[in-house]
C-alpha cells in the first residue's frame, strides 16, 4: 500500500508554464489512493483550467478568497484544516515572495499561513529569476522556517535558457512526497543540534585532465542531510563532486580532494557537532606527486607506472580530535561485510559503523534503494531494504537515540 493512501493533499497551481505537470501529478497521487483537492492563483488559469483539474482531482477547484458560498462556513480556514500535506506545483518566484513576506492577499498564501500542515515547494521559474539574491533569500527564509522543497532541476526551458529553474517532473515529486510519508515518525527532536555529514565521492588529481575516484553517486548522504535537517538539526554537508541538488536548508559546502574533505570537516567540527557521520566514499590514495602537465601517452612503452600514497583517514583524525560527540562511519565492503564493518569500528573508535554490500547491484553506488546492517558495542541493527530516503529517516531516528544513551 502507498504512503500517499488515504492522505488528503492540498495541491497549490501558481502561474507558470510548468503548470501542466500538476496535471500528470493529480493522476500519481489519486492513482495512489490520495485524496486531492486544488487551489488556482489567479496566474495560473492562464496556463492550465478548472474543468481539466476537477475532472482529474474528483474534487470541485478553488481558486478564490472571497467566494460566497465557501466562506459562509469560512471555507479558507477548513480547507487549511483539512489538508494533511499542502503542495505547491509549481512554485513562481512571485508566490515564494509573497508566502516569504507573510502575505495573504489570494487563497492561496492564506491557506499557507493558515495550515498547520507541513508545506512543500516546486520551485519553478526562469534561470536568472531562480538565481536572482531576491529569490535564493526567499528560498533560504522559507527554508528556515521548516517549509521543505523538491528542485528546481537543472537543463532546458520554455524560454530557450538552460540552467535551474525547471519544475521536477511529476514522477519525482510523487516519490518525494511518498518518501516523506513513509515513516510513521519522523525525527522531530533534533532542535539545537548540529549534524556533519560528508557525502559523495573525493577526487583525486593525476594530472590537470585524469584523477582517481570511484562510483560513489552521494544519494545516501544527501538523504541523511534531508532527513537530519527535517527533523530540526543544523545540518553542514560536505559533499565531493555529485550531481544532485543540495537539500533545502542544508548547508553545502563543495570539496574535491580527500584533502580539501578532511579539512572542511575540522573546520566544521571545531564547535564540536553532536554528530558526525561519514558517509563519503573517500578515495583511500592519491597521487604522491601530482603532474603540473598533462601526462602525454609514451608510444614506444605499453605500461604506466603511477606512485600512490596514502590519503588521510577522515573519520578516524576526526574522532581521534573528539569533533563530534557521536561519530558515524560508514563501511561500504564486497565481502565478509560485517567482520569488516565491526574492525573498522574499533580501528577508527566510531560509535556506530553502517555497512553495506557495494558488490550487490540492486543497493549501493548509484541505486535509489539500500539495505545496510548497523552496528554498534552494544548492538546490530538489520533495517529492511528501502529507498535511501525512507531508510535515512530510520538512521536519523536510530543515531539520535543512541546519542541520548552517551
Amino acid at each position: 500500500m502507498s504512503n500517499l493512501t488515504s492522505k488528503r493533499i492540498l495541491l497549490g497551481i501558481t502561474g507558470g508554464i510548468a503548470a501542466y505537470k500538476s496535471i500528470e501529478l493529480i493522476r500519481l497521487l489519486t492513482k495512489a489512493g490520495a485524496e486531492v483537492q486544488v487551489v488556482l492563483t489567479e496566474g495560473a488559469k492562464a496556463f492550465v483550467t478548472e474543468m481539466t483539474l476537477q475532472a482529474i482531482s474528483t474534487n470541485p477547484v478553488r481558486s478564490t478568497l472571497l467566494d460566497p458560498a465557501a466562506e459562509a462556513g469560512m471555507g479558507h480556514i477548513e480547507l487549511a484544516k483539512w489538508a494533511d500535506l499542502i503542495v505547491i506545483a509549481p512554485a513562481s518566484a512571485d508566490f515564494m515572495a509573497r508566502y516569504a513576506q507573510g502575505m495573504a492577499n489570494d487563497l492561496l498564501t492564506t491557506l499557507c499561513l493558515a495550515t498547520e500542515a507541513p508545506i512543500i515547494l516546486a520551485p519553478a521559474m526562469n534561470q536568472a529569476m531562480w538565481r536572482h539574491p531576491a529569490t535564493q533569500t526567499n528560498a533560504k527564509l522559507l527554508a528556515e522556517r521548516g517549509v521543505l522543497s523538491i528542485g528546481p532541476a537543472d537543463g532546458s526551458q520554455a524560454c530557450g535558457d538552460i540552467g535551474p529553474g525547471r519544475m521536477s517532473e511529476a514522477a519525482d515529486i510523487f516519490v518525494y512526497l511518498n518518501d516523506y510519508l513513509a515513516a510513521d515518525s519522523k525525527p522531530q527532536n533534533l532542535t539545537g543540534q548540529h549534524w556533519v555529514i560528508t557525502a559523495g565521492p573525493t577526487m583525486e588529481a593525476i594530472d590537470p585532465v585524469r584523477y582517481i575516484s570511484n562510483h560513489s553517486s552521494g544519494k545516501m548522504g544527501y538523504a541523511l542531510a534531508q532527513a537530519a535537517q527535517q527533523g530540526g538539526a543544523k545540518v553542514t554537508l560536505i559533499s565531493g563532486p555529485v550531481t544532485l541538488e543540495t537539500p533545502q536548508g542544508v548547508t553545502l559546502i563543495k570539496v574535491k580532494s580527500a584533502d580539501d574533505m578532511l579539512l572542511a570537516c575540522q573546520q566544521a567540527t571545531i564547535q564540536k557537532a553532536d554528530v558526525f557521520i561519514g558517509a563519503a566514499a573517500v578515495a583511500d590514495f592519491k597521487m604522491k606527486s601530482q603532474s603540473s602537465q598533462k601526462m602525454k601517452k609514451q608510444t614506444d612503452n605499453d605500461e604506466l607506472q603511477l606512485t600512490l600514497v596514502k590519503n588521510p583517514d577522515i573519520i578516524a583524525t576526526i574522532a581521534k580530535q573528539q569533533g563530534a560527540k557521536c561519530m558515524v562511519g560508514f563501511a561500504a565492503e564486497t565481502q565478509d561485510v560485517i567482520t569488516y564493518a565491526k574492525s573498522k569500528l574499533e580501528r577508527k573508535g566510531l560509535d556506530i559503523i553502517i555497512a553495506n554490500d557495494v558488490s550487490r547491484s540492486d543497493i549501493g553506488f548509484n541505486q535509489d534503494e539500500n539495505q545496510v546492517t548497523v552496528i554498534s558495542k552494544e548492538q546490530t541493527w538489520f533495517p529492511e531494504k528501502a529507498s535511501k530516503q525512507q531508510l535515512a529517516v530510520q538512521l536519523v531516528e536510530h543515531i539520535y537515540q543512541y546519542t541520548q544513551s552517551l
